[in-house]
Formats: structure tokens, C-alpha cells, sequence
């Protein structure tokens, strides 16, 4: 019979309170240690007398700063967690750029996927790699809080925050009609509508907990006979599932044939820009890159070739005919429903002046987002952006061989995305360490457990950016870009729960570490199958959908909270 632990003495919130209440009277982070210091008052009166005695900290790499105070550990977290967001976004950007260039097929099956698993696996990684097997036991808590922390942020918060902002009427079918949001917050007649493959994405999420349930079964059974037996095999069955996940990309690379989808329509709106730009009408930006509301009426004007004071679909029509798209093969009548779909809000087919105004302003915003590193908006900037674009479509195409052929400049492309990816893997693998040393710190000052630190913060600093662009996809208020948004949610999830799981077996395994992570494997266990059973059989989401998604994120910490310290689970 597996023993029965004591339960642990719940952790003093009042203290932390009082400290952050003294930081905000004082106006310090870091706090020097002198007994007469203010903040440093507060924080030993909220200690247990037991821990008077002040701990002396160990610096990282021997040069990099560290405090055992509350304020100052959680200066540091705030730090090294934006770190670990910079390095999550390189990464993202050199593999985008990367898929540019070489296409999607093994690049966006097989590195793709893993890349942007990386930082998290990184972080799980040192939280059990340095010190003795002692310490390692404690610190693997914080990966075990990240492994779940990431996989309940995605499927709850993230999830029903697309659900908000990408809703959309629902039509008497029960599908949301794209980009029509006239009955507001309704719980029944709003939502988001998905395609049937977004549906065997969120199947194969709920497969990916098959290794959660192997390294659990012993305990399932109540016996510590055979444990080390099943860490391995859930294992093994961790690294089986992202490899056939990956081929699964390769072989349906249904995901990068969207994307294609929306390059040709952005490749569109860069065009249109970039035709703005050369009408020599005006800068389109200001220099602190807000719009040019006045450049962009001129530009309204000399489309409205009738002076109606309104587009019709026949001027845009003539508009996109005029611009030089390059080889760019499409549809020019789609590109213009396209357009009068971005900016028609009022649905009486014609683009009135103050939809134009809004519209292009929306379109210049994207611009920014999608290329933040051309520094001061000029025409520089534009051109940028519509190079992009062009070599999104391009590069999207399902071909690999003569991908790179087609890209101008493909040695300094690849080159560029090499340097990115490296940059990132070096700053998420120079900071994992302090940040997870930062995290255990705090948790020590604070007597709050550091599982419930990691499982709050560490997931905002590693999935920031996938979340930003998918809150970005969905508010297109759109089905095929939601589709894309959830499918991108639930890939994350299926990375999280066999690379990343997979990465925290190995150091169970091989450091010989205890398997005692049971209240944490059950909320995984819960939000994953509730998930992937609620978004497997059904393309349809009312907005009420995103309320439970919402309710299990406090219903995940309470339960843990409730298993580990009151009835002594492990």
C-alpha cells in the first residue's frame, strides 16, 4: 500500500500581500539586506521565527545577481521569464523564416513543431539536471508545474479568450457566419465555427496523454513495485508519439496548406500598401507608426473614381488589376470579396470613406506585427512587409526541392533564420537555469510551493508569443482563421504533452528521481480529456463554450491545492 503523507501546511498568502503592499509604500525591488531597511521589516515579520536566520544565495554561472528576498526574487523572475519570451520569439521568427525557405514539408513537419516546443523543454529540462538528487527531487517540481501550467493555460484561458474574440453570429444552421457580430455577448447566438481537420487535431491532443497515464498506472494501483518500469515505458511511448506526430505533418501538411490560404490574402493587403506607398500621396505612417488618417483619405479618393464617396466592387476590382502582383497566382474577383469583406463592416456591399479608414488602419497594424524589425516607418517599411508576404505565398506552396531556388538571396535568408534560431536556443539555455534557481528562491521566501509559481508564471514567459498570434488570427473573426488559431492551440498541447513530458521522464529515469506527481497528473488528465472530448465530435462553439474553459483553470490550482494539502496526496 502506498503511504499516506501528512498534509503540508498551507501556504501564507496574508505575508505575501503585506510585502507587496510594503514594496509599493517603499518603491524597492531588491532590497539590500540591512536589517533598517523598511521591506526587508515586513518580510522577516511574515517569516516563521524558525527562519530568522538569514539564507545566503548562490549566484548562477557565479556572476549573475541573486536575493533571498520576496521583492527581489520576484524582480528576477519577471526578468528572466521576459528573457525566456525574447528567446521563444526568435525562435518563432527563425522557423517561420525558415519554413519560408525550404517549405513545409520536413522543415514545418518534423523542426517546426519542435523548435517551438523548445523553450519549455528547456526550462523542464533544468529544473532536475544540476545539484544532488535531493535538491534535483524539489527543483523537478517546477517542471512538473510548467508541464501542466502550459497544457491547462492553452486549452482554458487561451481557448476561450480565441472563442471571445473570433466569435461571430451564429446563422440558423448553428454555424457562425463569418465576420457578422451584431448580438453581442450572447451566450447561444454567438461563437466560433471550425473545419472537420481542426477536429483531428484536438483527437490527436487526446491521444498525447497516453504517456501520462502509463508512468501513472503504478500508482493507479496503489504499489511502488514497478514504477521505474513505467517511467521508462511512458518514456519510450512519449518519443514514439512526437515522432509520429511530426510525420503526421509531413505526410498531411494540411495545417501549411491553410496558411497558403491566408498568405495569398495578406500578400494582397501588402500589395495594396505597397500601391498606396508609390502614389506618392504621402507617408502612410507617421513617424511614431500611427496611420496617416489623411494619406489615407487621399488614397480614398482617388480610388472613388465616380466620387460617390463610396467603393464599389468594381473600382477595388480596378485597383487590384493595376497593382503588379508579381507571379502571384490567384483569383482577382476573390481578392476583392476579400477586401470588401475586411472592410464593408455595414454589409451594404460598398466601402464607405470612414470603413476605408478603419480598415486600412487594421491593415497597417498587421504590417507592424509582421515586421517589426524594419525600425523607422518608412517606405522601406512597406516594401518590407509586401516582400514578406510574397515570400510566405511562395514559400507555402507544397514543394521542397526547388523552394529554395525561388527566393532571392537564399544563402543570407537561410543564414538570417540560422542566426535566429541559435540566438534563441542560446538565451533560453543561458536562463533556464537562473530562472528556474529564481522560481525555487521565490518559493522558499514566500512558503508559497513552487509548483504553484511555475504552473502560473512560467507558461506567460514561454507561450506569449503563440498566444498573441493566435488571439490575433481569431479576432479575423473568420472560419478558416480560427481553425488555423485552434489547430496551432492543440499542436502546442500534443508538443507539450510528449516532448515536453518526454524530456521530464528522462531526468525521473536516468537521475533515478521519485515518481510522485499525482495530483498534477490528474488535472492534466482532466482538462486534456474534457478538452479533446468537448472539441473532437463538433465544429460549432457558442460562446458559452468558453466559460467552462475558463472555470477549469481555478478548478485545476483548487483541486491540487485540495488533494496535496489537505488529504496528504503526492
Amino acid at each position: 500500500m502506498a503511504t499516506r503523507r501528512q498534509p503540508r501546511r498551507a501556504f501564507p498568502l496574508v505575508p505575501l500581500l503585506l510585502s507587496l503592499m510594503a514594496a509599493a509604500a517603499y518603491g524597492r525591488l531588491i532590497s539590500d539586506g540591512s536589517p533598517s531597511a523598511p521591506l526587508v521589516s515586513v518580510i522577516r515579520l511574515a517569516a516563521p521565527a524558525a527562519a530568522a536566520a538569514e539564507e545566503k544565495c548562490e549566484q548562477s554561472y557565479g556572476f549573475l545577481p541573486c536575493t533571498t528576498t520576496v521583492l527581489g526574487n520576484l524582480f528576477l523572475v519577471l526578468v528572466y521569464g521576459f528573457l525566456m519570451f525574447k528567446a521563444a520569439t526568435y525562435l518563432s521568427a527563425g522557423s517561420e523564416l525558415l519554413l519560408e525557405i525550404m517549405g513545409p514539408g520536413l522543415v514545418g513537419g518534423l523542426l517546426l513543431p519542435i523548435l517551438g516546443a523548445l523553450p519549455d523543454a528547456l526550462l523542464v529540462l533544468v529544473s532536475g539536471l544540476s545539484g544532488s538528487k535531493e535538491t534535483a527531487q524539489s527543483q523537478v517540481l517546477i517542471g512538473m508545474g510548467l508541464l501542466a501550467g502550459s497544457t491547462v493555460f492553452l486549452l482554458t484561458l487561451l481557448w476561450g479568450t480565441c472563442v471571445v474574440v473570433g466569435k461571430c453570429d451564429l446563422g440558423p444552421n448553428r454555424e457562425a457566419v463569418d465576420l457578422t457580430n451584431t448580438k453581442g455577448f450572447s451566450l447561444t447566438g454567438t461563437g466560433i465555427t471550425t473545419d472537420v481537420q481542426t477536429s483531428y487535431a484536438a483527437r490527436i491532443m487526446g491521444l498525447s496523454v497516453i504517456p501520462f497515464i502509463i508512468a501513472q498506472f503504478p500508482k493507479m494501483l496503489k504499489t511502488h513495485h514497478g514504477q521505474r518500469l513505467a517511467v521508462l515505458l511512458a518514456l519510450i511511448a512519449s518519443f514514439l508519439l512526437v515522432f509520429s506526430y511530426c510525420l503526421y505533418q509531413v505526410f498531411q501538411p494540411w495545417i501549411q496548406r491553410r496558411k497558403l490560404a491566408y498568405a495569398k490574402h495578406k500578400h494582397v493587403i501588402s500589395g495594396i500598401l505597397r500601391h498606396a506607398q508609390m502614389q506618392a500621396l504621402g507617408r502612410l505612417l507617421n513617424d511614431d507608426g500611427t496611420p496617416n488618417e489623411d494619406v489615407i483619405r487621399k488614397l480614398f479618393r482617388k480610388i472613388d473614381i465616380d466620387e460617390s464617396r463610396t467603393l464599389s466592387r468594381s473600382e477595388l476590382h480596378a485597383l487590384i488589376v493595376g497593382i503588379n502582383f508579381e507571379e502571384l497566382d490567384f483569383d482577382r474577383m476573390d481578392a476583392v470579396n476579400k477586401v470588401m469583406d475586411d472592410f464593408d463592416t455595414s454589409r451594404n456591399d460598398v466601402v464607405e470613406e470612414e470603413e476605408f479608414v478603419q480598415g486600412m488602419k487594421k491593415w497597417l497594424n498587421e504590417a507592424k506585427r509582421s515586421v517589426p524589425a524594419s525600425g523607422a516607418f518608412s517606405k522601406k517599411f512597406i516594401n518590407d512587409f509586401h516582400e514578406r508576404t510574397r515570400q510566405e505565398h511562395d514559400q507555402l506552396i507544397d514543394r521542397s526541392d526547388e523552394a529554395v531556388e525561388s527566393v532571392e538571396n537564399p544563402g543570407w535568408c537561410i543564414a538570417k533564420a540560422v542566426g535566429f534560431l541559435l540566438l534563441g536556443a542560446a538565451i533560453a539555455a543561458a536562463f533556464a537555469d537562473p530562472l528556474v534557481d529564481a522560481v525555487h528562491n521565490f518559493s522558499n521566501a514566500t512558503h508559497i510551493p513552487s509548483f504553484f509559481i511555475s504552473f502560473i508564471a512560467l507558461p506567460l514567459a514561454t507561450n506569449s508569443s503563440e498566444a498573441v498570434s493566435a488571439i490575433i488570427f481569431a479576432s479575423r473573426k473568420k472560419q478558416r482563421t480560427c481553425s488555423l488559431t485552434f489547430s496551432e492551440v492543440y499542436g502546442g498541447v500534443t508538443m507539450n504533452n510528449t516532448l515536453c513530458l518526454g524530456v521530464f521522464l528522462a531526468l525521473i529515469y536516468f537521475r533515478n528521481l521519485t515518481w510522485n506527481f499525482s495530483s498534477e497528473v490528474l488535472i492534466i488528465l482532466v482538462v486534456c480529456v474534457i478538452m479533446a472530448l468537448f472539441t473532437s465530435f463538433r465544429t460549432t462553439f457558442p460562446l458559452w463554450t468558453c466559460l467552462i474553459a475558463y472555470m477549469l483553470y481555478p478548478l485545476s490550482l483548487v483541486v491540487v491545492y485540495i488533494l496535496d494539502y489537505v488529504f496528504g496526496w503526492s
